[in-house]
Formats: C-alpha cells, structure tokens, sequence
C-alpha cells in the first residue's frame, strides 16, 4: 500500500482580488481624516490601479461580519480603518464623509508593538548588499586560516617539543595535537586578528526545567505561541526561517520571525547548509532584532531542505557543520543552540556523535528529536537514546523532544532521564493547554466551551496579526483551519476510558457531551470549516479546504 506523505501541493488556493474593487493603501494610514481631505494622499495617483474613493469603497464593501472589532474594543484604534471587516465600530459617516475614531487613551494605556518588524531601510541595503558583514567576513577568514593551519599540521603528523614551556602540560619530545600548536601562539593582538566572545562572556539563559514550545512549520505562527504562551508555555521560539530568504530581504521569511511582546524568552531558528550564508544570517538577527538565542535546525526531514545539504543533512555533513556552529559563533553575542535528530537513518543513530562536538563548539543547549529522519512519525520517541546523548553531552544542557502529551509522560521522561528540560510540539498542537497540565500536574477535562475560547482567542490575535480586512480574515481562516486539523485528535478526559490518552494511539469514532465537542471531534474538514464560520463569518460558496500535509501521523 502507497503511503500517504507529503504534501496536497493541488490543494485549493485563495483567488486575487481585483485591484479597482480595493482601497488604495495610502487611505490606510490616516485616522480622524476626512475622505475629501486625503483625496490627492496617494503619490503614485496617476498609475496607481486602487481605488481612491472611500465613499464608493464603502458602498461596494462586503457587509461587516460582527459588531466589535477586537483591535479598537482592546486597543483604541484599527490599522485597518475603512477595509476592517468590523468597521461599523470605528468608522461614522458624516455629512462630508466618512471618518475612522481613534481612542486616544486606550492607545496611551494599551499600546502594543509587535517585534522584528522588517524595515524598509534595511530591506533596501540588503538588496543592495550595503550591510555590514564585516564580523562575518573576519569569522570566516579565521576559519579558513586555522583549517589551513590545521592541514599544514596534519601533514607533518608530529612535531616534537625542544621547549615544552610553550605548550603547558607536554612533556619534552611528546606528542602533541595541531590544537595543541594553534593554541600556543603568542604575541600581540593585531587588527587583522578577531578575538570571539568567549562562552563566559556571552548572554547566558537559565533553559533548565523550562516548557519550550518547538518551532512550527504553518502551525507554529505568532497567533499560536501567543495562545500557548498564555497557557504556560516558558520558551517560544519562531517558525525555521531559510538564511538565503532572510538575506534576501523577503517580507514571507521576516514574517516568521516578529516576536510578540508577552514572549519574554524568545529565539529564531535558522536553516541552511553553509557557513557563509549562515553566519550572516546570524550576525543580521543578532544586529537587528531583538532574540534571546538562536537556533539551528538539524533536523528538518523535508526532501526540498535535505536534499541541498541543511536540516538533518547536516548530521552527515560534520565538517560542514562544525565551521557553521564556529562561525555563527563568533559573530554573535547571544547564546546558539541546535536541535538534531537521533539520526538520518533508522537504527543508524549519530546524534550521541555529534553533541559532544557541538559542546565543545559553545553551543549552549541541544534539542534532541527522538527519532530518526526516515522514521518520521512511525515510531515512537526513543527516550532511552536521548537519556544516553544528554549523557555524553554533558555539562552541556540537553532537552529531550517526543510523544509527550500529558503531565504523566512529562513527569516520567524528567524523573528517569538526565535531560534538562523538554520540548513540546505535536502535543502542544492537539492539546495547547498541556502546558497548564504540566505546571499544575493534573489532567484537565476541559469542555468544549473553554475549548472554544482558545479558538477565539487564536482569532482574534489573528485578526490583529494578519489584519482584520477581507484578506487578513482569510488567511487568519486558513492557519486556523490548519491547526483544527490537529486540534480534532485530542479526546476530552471524561470520555476515555484509561487516563491518560496517548498521542501516536488513533480513536475511534465517538460521540462528544454535546454537539459542539462532537462537531470538534469530527476529521471531516468541512466540519473545521463550519467551527470557522462560527468565528470569522461565513466562506464563500465555492469555498474549499485541504490540509498542507496529506497524514498528520498517529
């Protein structure tokens, strides 16, 4: 039988709209201004294709979908004035139009910003290549030296020792290693000399017996590390952004790495397969955003990534990994981590290789998946390995990632393995309360109603995120339908029959307490559909919807 992997690439996808039937961005920007006042505002008047007239706009607008707009009720005001699908709250027609109401105090009492916003400054000298890399440039030209130096060493196999005072702790005539020859050099410090942070002198953070929230590909977006955050959720860390687009400038990539205000312990995970474009990539985040850590992706199975030598390609590719972990290294001043597999291959494990080198490299803490990356999810987590690698990676902190979703399997993977902590992230996606489970150590039988709530919850800060016009709806609808299509696996507690569930088992079909925990229960994607409508209004007739992954595995 075919297995089904992959992803639905034919899946439907949300129509353009015409640009005549949308309103010009320059009518965004301005509050308490009336239509006729801004009516020459947009500098690209004469070839601009949007509409200027908010009056015509407003009258061919589709009708509003609530009463409340969460952004002005919570905030004060609207960024998306006139096209707000909830305008009715915030924009009045006058006898000379109509005009946007700003809360000036709610603004002053509740403002809220929104991190690593890209800035169009930036995106310029980036695509003009005007940034400074001059960190990266000098990593780079010491790593190629010491490999050189390295090489040189290695050739001439031995050297013997006529002084040992120069290399401390060789006897005379011992036999010493090329590290030990790169470390004897003395002498002053010249200009052309980079002198990196040492570990000591770097930002350090307390990662030990902390609830991090994995990064997320689709799922993992700013909306639901806001929910999860708020559920007790310790660490967040962004969706993997590729060094190359981050370089590049690219809006979609930046947008994966905007940090929310109430995440006070926040990283960005990085993925690519060189030194140069990875140390750069770094040495851009650390300069112009505001992270707590950096991450390295060592494990992302996805053939596209593989198959250009990153993500768990890297596992194979030591040498290579080893100049990137030393250059990225050397260019920033916050802490770098990993997360790796166990291995590429089934019943091939190398992560215990690999993390003893990473240690030795400055790396502040490892995230171990489980399994390998050919397994995917057909096997369960490997908690005895990750117990051996936290073992031979000491001191160094190492989490342990895997099949954990309830407080019962928290407890026994912390009381009988020597990891410092554990990530969560399927199980964060099927029951994003696990984390108040965990902390408060009891199962929670959480009905549907509050399970709704989140959902709202999500919605809302989608609203805000995403935008709360036509466009900002639809995509805030299709991650939220995303996430329902993991959300519907998780059995309310009163149901099961033995506690706890466990996450790679698949239930039968049952029928919930009431028909809101039934219609939650459902795989049927229209069902996700109709809970949407329930939230963000009603969906076009013609309107469709497949997951991005054709089997979200047991």
């Amino acid at each position: 039988k075919k297995k089904v992997r992959g992803q639905n690439k034919n899946r439907p996808r949300p129509n353009k709209e015409q640009l005549t039937t949308k309103l010009c961005p320059s009518k965004l920007v301005v509050h308490h201004a009336l239509c006729e006042l801004i009516a020459q505002s947009c500098d690209n008047l004469p070839l601009c294709q949007y509409l200027h007239d908010i009056t015509k706009y407003m009258e061919i607008k589709p009708p509003d979908l609530g009463e409340k707009c969460f952004a002005f009720q919570t905030y004060g005001k609207c960024d998306y004035t006139f096209t707000c699908r909830f305008a009715g709250d915030h924009v009045e027609k006058t006898e000379n139009g109509y005009i946007n109401i700003v809360d000036e105090e709610k603004v002053r009492e509740n403002a809220i910003e929104t991190k690593n916003i890209l800035p169009r400054d930036l995106q310029i000298n980036l695509r003009k290549r005007k940034f400074d890399f001059s960190k990266t440039d000098a990593a780079l030209k010491e790593n190629q030296d010491r490999k050189a130096k390295l090489r040189k060493t290695d050739q001439e196999n031995v050297v013997e020792i006529n002084e040992p005072s120069k290399i401390e702790g060789k006897p005379p005539g011992g036999i010493i290693t090329s590290e030990d020859v790169l470390s004897s050099r003395v002498g002053c410090v010249l200009n052309d000399d980079m002198i990196p942070l040492k570990t000591m002198e770097k930002k350090t953070l307390d990662f030990r017996d902390k609830l991090y929230l994995a990064p997320l590909t689709t799922c993992g977006n700013l909306p639901f590390r806001v929910v999860c955050k708020r559920l007790g959720a310790d660490i967040t860390c962004g969706e993997m952004a590729l060094a190359t687009n981050i370089l590049q400038a690219k809006g979609a990539e930046w947008a994966l790495i905007k940090r929310h205000p109430c995440e006070d312990v926040f990283g960005v995970q990085l993925c690519g397969a060189f030194p140069d474009t990875m140390a750069r990539s770094a040495e851009l985040v650390a300069k112009t955003c505001e992270v707590d850590f950096i991450d390295i992706n060592l494990g992302c199975p996805i053939d596209m990534i593989y198959k250009k030598g990153a993500g768990s390609a890297l596992m194979r590719r030591t040498n290579k990994l080893l100049d990137i972990v030393t250059c990225m290294n050397s260019v920033i001043d916050i802490p770098l981590t990993c997360k790796v597999r166990a291995g590429v291959e089934t019943n091939k494990n190398c992560a215990h290789v690999v993390l003893p080198k990473l240690r030795d490299r400055g790396v502040a803490l490892t995230t171990v998946h489980g399994r390998s990356r050919e397994a995917r999810y057909t096997k369960v987590a490997d908690w005895g390995y990750i117990n051996e690698c936290a073992s031979v990676a000491a001191p160094m902190p190492v989490f342990g990632n895997g099949d954990i979703f309830s407080y019962h399997d928290y407890c026994s993977v912390v009381e009988n393995t020597s990891v410092s902590g554990v990530m969560i992230a399927r199980g964060a996606l099927i029951k994003p309360w696990l984390f108040t489970e965990i902390k408060e150590r009891r199962d929670w039988d959480i009905s549907s109603s509050e399970r709704f709530d989140i959902l709202r919850g999500f919605t809302n800060e989608g609203l805000i995120h995403w935008g709360s016009d036509t466009r900002g709806i639809e995509t805030t609808r299709r991650f939220l339908l995303e996430w329902l299509s993991f959300l519907h696996r998780y059995i309310p507690v009163g149901l099961l029959e033995r506690i706890p569930q466990r996450i790679n088992e698949r239930p039968p079909y049952y029928v919930g307490r009431n028909d809101l925990e039934t219609l939650m229960a459902s795989p049927n994607s229209n069902d996700w559909v109709r809970i949407s409508e329930m939230l963000l209004g009603k969906v076009p007739d013609s309107f469709q919807f497949l997951p991005k992954h054709k089997a979200n595995s047991y």
